[in-house]
Order: C-alpha cells, then structure tokens, then sequence
C-alpha cells in the first residue's frame, strides 16, 4: 500500500512541505463541506467532504492549501485548538455499538462512544441525553473521532429536559446547594440591629415569589419630600466570608432564573424561610434611610445605612395593588388604611423619581416580559406578554433609590465596592455615532458631548422621542456593554454617576460583597471582605452563561409549543430587531419567540435584494423596504425542533417589476416605419 512505501511516503512528505500553510477556524455546512476561515474573517478557503472528516465545526488548525484548476482547497493538517472536549448529545445505536450524536447545529455525525466508570451502558437507550467527553481526534494521529460517555442527563422522552440539557449544557447545577441543620446569626458583635418591627413594611412581588428580599416603608413629609426606607434580607447575617456556603455562593454567583423554575444561590431554607421578609415574621435585615424632594432629588446627605430587625405587615402582589392603584380598588384584595397610605404614597414617590430620571437620566422603554405558564407535567399552557404595570414601575423606583444611595455611600466610604458600570459608545465608533444622529433636524452633537455621561444621557433622551425605534436600533449596536467590577465608575446607559446593587442578596452574590461594606460603613471599620479584582469577571461570566441557559430553554419550549402553526399559517406581528447579510431576524410580539427570516423568503431572486448590516436596511429593487424596529406580518415557514430555531416569510409579497416600456420615439417617419412593420 501507498503507506508502506517508503519512497513514496517520503515524496509526499516533500510535497506537502512545499505546499502553503495557513492557519483558521473551520466552518462547517450542512451539506458536508466547510470553509478555513482566516481570524479576520476576510478571507474564507474551501474544504471538500473528505477532508471535513478529520475536524470539527469551531477547530482551529493549520491547513495545506492547494491550487487546482485556479481554485484554492484547504486541507487540515495539524490541530492548534479543538473546539470542543466536553459537549451534550444524544445515544446513537449503530450495529449495536454506541454512538453519540452532538446536539449542535453544525456538529452533523455521531460519534463513536464507550461508557466511563459509573455508566452502565444496559440504561442507555436510543435518544437519551448524555454528557460526554472527547477522547479522539483524527488531527493528533488517532483513527478517528471518539467520545467517552462521563454520564447520563435524562430519558429521550422526558419533558423536563429541555432543563436538564440546557443547564448541562451551560455546566449549571440543578439543583439548590445543600443547607446546614441550625443556622446562626454571626453579626459582628458591635453591630446594634434597630428594632422597627411595628415599622408597617410591605412587601411587593409576584404572587407566587417565595424569596421575597425586599420591603419598603414610606412617609411624606409635610413640605412635600418623602422620606423612604428601604429594608433588605441579610443573608450575611448567617454566612460569614469563610463559610463553605459563601464559596458556593460565589462560585454560582446568582440564583438561575429559568421559564418555570429556578435553582437558588442559597439553600432554600434561607433563600424561602429564614431570610425571606415574610409577612407578620421578624428578620434581621440591612435598611437605608433617603429623603427624596417634591422634585425627585435625592438629598445625598440623608442617606443613611442602619442594620434592624423587621416586619412585614402586608404581602401584596404586583397586580393587586396596580388594580388599587389604577382604579382605586380591587376585587381581590383591600389594604387597611394604614398600608392604603403607605402604597399610596410609594406610588406618588414613583411619579416624582420616574419624571426625575426622565429628565436628567435614562429610563428604558416599556417591554412586556413573556413568561410561561406550565402544566405539572411541564407542557406549555400558555405563553402570556406581562406588561409592567404601576406597581412594577414602584418598587423598580425604589429599588434604583437603593442602588444609587448605596453607589454614592462606597464610593464616599472605601471608593470600592462591587459597581454595575455602562461606559457608552465604544470610543472608536464615537464618529459613526455622531454622523448618524445629526441628519436629524436641528442636532448637532458632537463626539465629545456624546463621551461625556451627561451628553450621553441626553442622546438616550433623544432617541426614545423618536416616532420609531430605527436610530435607537443602530446605535445600540455601537455600546459597549454593561461591565461588573470594584473600581466607582459611572452607568452610562442608566445616566447615572454611580451604581452598586444590594437589593437582592440572596439572589446575587455581588450584593451579599456590598452587605459587608455597607456593615463596615456602619460600624466605621475594615470591611471584613473587599472585592478582589476578578470578582465581576467572576460575575459577568456566570450572568452571561445563565442568559444563555435561560435563553437556550424558552427557545425550547417556543419551538415545542408552536411547532403546529407552522401548517395553521397562524398570522403573527413581527418586529425587527437584527439585520445580517443573509436576511432579519425578528421577534413575534405575541409571544416574544425569536425568528430568522432569510432573504430567499422574502424574495425568490436575490438579485433583487440587498441586506445592508451596517444600515440595518433591506432593499428589495433599490428601494428601502424593511428597517430595524419595523414591525411586519409573517407566519411561520419552519420550526426545527432539533436545533431549537424558526424560520419566518412575512406575508407581504413583493412582486418583480413590470418591464419598463419602449420609450415613445419622436420622430415621425421612424413612428410611421415601426407602425408599418408591426401591421405587417
């Protein structure tokens, strides 16, 4: 054979040392072929079938490239970074042998698997979920690819996995950490709690939210200025900073929010009982005192942070008291005068703050949150758009008076602490900004106001009084993004100076930092812990895999649930809200499902169409026809359940232009000749 010839083992290694050597990430397609794509992304290689099969979708690598009939074919030779070690998939019998499929869009083969120690492979069954772990690949001299199964996730037909995948997937736990049998206060003995358990707190949530870690209490003074008082869980009051369960904490950084469930930071019989503010109990908890004018300014040298032990007097939910508010009543619940005027005046606080940040900061437009509602089997029942209502807007008004006076305190205090940060524009797109935005009438900003906080804020202000969302949609796409860390740096996208949340700390393990520096400020100590410098890279990494898991499953339970409009033609409004070279993707309004629309949808020739990213425009015949934020028809065209995506046609046709017509000729005789000849 050709391997065990010497000589000519020996010329093709010649040969191959010859040839051009690039490096790329591979790019899989569904019809077996890839791509060498070059880290800029600029240049893109071809890499026939058979040699597709020695990599994977995301390897980086370094690849021959030879030059037949003109045309350029990447051959992968030597592996620099496989893209994957561990992934999710589902059993494959092939021949009775396992295998295992990769639950990944671009992944497209099984492969070959052996069970690990603690498997038996006699439970596992064609379609289960499993995790496992690659042993093999074709790239380092191995024969071919090879997994080995590390363990079992869940049945193929268990309707719960959608969540079991999908936090296996993301490396989550599913679980609450374990607790402890007793639990003890561990205050620093010096730290004197202030008895305000005849204080008349209440409580403001979902009707059915078990960790309630918030409770307000307000009284309006008789010149017009509110004096509002905030109380937080104190779960620090049980767990020091060399507790094992603080490096649980840490280590999952926030309570994981999924449709449905959720899997809490803290073991539930601190997160749902002993810290949680429920009505008529007494908790230990960590309050700030504010006084905010008749003109929603908050009076900086009144805040003031206190540790007290408490009581709710009232358990409202968020629509009860919206109906109280809204119309001055409410069929299923009616408040005692003394809670009546303390709602009351909560809701006259939220209107000064609310016009307050309207003026001299930032508030995000209204959006409705969809959520589903789940049978006990975990079928999909409903899929409803929650609107934020009166008392949403309330407590959220309270809860942002909270985060800026603890801001304002740490930085004063320690100028540190755990900060959410916004920076802005991205300074290198600063320009583009300015360019786009003063073709306005009568604007003129420039690059140097739209780097300040203050110029920033007011072209937010601008932009949300724009009758459609299209220069809103542009330039968020040049923002950076929000950041988490130690140093007192503003928030640009809320337009504020300082920002430091320490509401929710049973839910955050941020906010359980700034629940000891907030006590040191108390106690005018050392905080017995400060943030160090990889605590909201910590942080940031954690949210981002938990939007991901949230993500992962609405998508989910979306394709699951609307899978049979697709033959109903069930007509939907659609909003754009990206633009990419190969079509939109929008968001159905009625339920809030995320849909790619390409462009061989929307018109069969595309030649007749043009995708601009970077205008976020679709032209169909030279003309402007689809913008971001614009809102359109569409049905649904196809729901892969497999990979979890839609695809959407707007229902709008965009017939082909009519042929233009001969143009009329004005000379008489050439008018009389093509008469004749067509008579003739």
């Amino acid at each position: 054979m050709f391997q065990d010839n010497p000589l000519l083992a020996q010329l093709k290694q010649q040969i191959q040392e010859k040839l051009p050597k690039k490096e790329g990430t591979i790019k899989a397609t569904e019809r077996g072929f890839g791509f060498l794509e070059s880290d800029d992304k600029k240049k893109s290689i071809f890499i026939p079938p058979a040699q597709m099969k020695k990599v994977m979708h995301g390897d980086k690598v370094v690849a021959l490239i030879r030059t037949e009939n003109e045309k350029e074919q990447a051959e992968p030779d030597q592996l620099i970074e496989q893209s994957i070690t561990r992934f999710i998939g589902r059993i494959q019998m092939f021949k009775k042998r396992l295998q295992v499929m990769p639950d990944h869009p671009s992944l497209k083969n099984a492969i070959k698997a052996k069970t690990r120690k603690g498997v038996n492979p006699e439970t596992l069954k064609e379609g289960d979920w499993v995790v496992a772990e690659l042993t093999q690949h074709p790239l380092k001299g191995d024969q071919g690819f090879q997994c080995d199964i590390t363990h079992k996730i869940t049945d193929s037909d268990d309707k719960i996995a959608p969540w079991w995948v999908t936090l296996a997937q993301n490396d989550l736990p599913n679980s609450e950490p374990e607790g402890i049998e007793h639990w003890e206060i561990k205050d620093d003995a010096d730290l004197v709690r202030i008895d305000m358990t005849t204080t008349p707190f209440v409580t403001i949530d979902g009707e059915s939210t078990k960790d309630m870690d918030d409770a307000l209490y307000i009284k309006k003074l008789e010149n017009g200025s509110f004096e509002l008082t905030i109380a937080i869980a104190d779960p620090t009051a049980y767990i020091t900073p060399d507790d094992s369960m603080d490096k649980v904490a840490r280590e999952r950084g926030y309570t994981i929010y999924l449709p449905g469930r959720n899997i809490p930071m803290l073991p539930r019989d601190l997160s749902d009982e002993l810290c949680s503010l429920i009505e008529g109990q007494e908790r230990p908890a960590l309050c700030c005192t504010v006084l905010v004018d008749a003109n929603g300014n908050i009076q900086e040298d009144s805040i003031n942070f206190f540790a007290a032990t408490i009581k709710s007097h009232a358990r409202l939910a968020y629509d009860h008291v919206s109906d109280f508010l809204e119309t001055g009543s409410c069929d299923k619940w009616q408040p005692n005068d003394t809670i009546a005027q303390v709602v009351t005046e909560l809701y006259e606080f939220a209107q000064v703050r609310t016009t307050w940040r309207e003026t001299h900061a930032v508030i995000f437009p209204d959006r409705p949150d969809y959520r589903f509602e789940l049978s006990e089997d975990n079928d999909v029942i409903a899929i409803h758009a929650d609107m934020r209502r009166t008392a949403n807007k309330l407590v959220e008004e309270a809860m942002v008076t909270a985060n800026i006076c603890a801001g304002k305190t740490l930085r004063a205090a320690f100028n540190m602490g755990v900060f959410n940060s916004h920076a802005g524009i991205k300074s290198d797109k600063l320009k583009d900004v300015v360019e786009i935005v003063n073709q306005l009438d009568g604007v003129e900003f420039t690059e140097e106001q739209i780097a300040t906080l203050e110029g920033f804020s007011e072209l937010r202000r601008l932009l949300g009084k724009q009758p459609t969302s299209y220069l809103d949609a542009r330039i968020r796409k040049f923002q950076t993004y929000s950041e988490t860390g130690n140093e007192p740096l503003p928030h640009y996208a809320m337009g504020l100076d300082i920002y430091a949340t320490w509401t929710s700390p049973i839910r955050k393990y941020s906010d359980m930092i700034n629940h000891r520096m907030l006590k040191a400020h108390i106690l005018g100590k050392e905080p017995v812990q400060r943030p160090d410098d990889i605590v909201g890279e910590e942080l940031a990494i954690s949210r981002r895999f938990h939007r991901m898991a949230e993500r992962n499953v609405s998508d989910w339970l979306y394709c699951r649930t609307l899978a049979s409009e697709v033959e109903k033609e069930t007509k939907y409004t659609a909003e754009i809200f990206d633009i990419n070279r190969a079509g939109m993707r929008v968001r159905l309004i009625e339920n809030g499902a995320a849909a790619f629309i390409p462009g061989s949808l929307i018109v069969d020739n595309k030649e007749r169409i043009e995708c601009n990213a970077d205008q976020g425009i679709i032209s169909i015949d030279k003309h402007e026809t689809f913008k971001l934020g614009d809102q359109l028809h569409v049905v649904l065209a196809e729901v892969k359940e497999d990979t979890r995506n839609m695809v959407a046609k707007p229902l709008q046709a965009f017939p082909a232009p009519e042929t233009e017509e001969a143009p009329v000729v004005e000379n008489e005789d050439a008018t009389t000749n093509a008469t004749t000849s067509a008579d003739a």
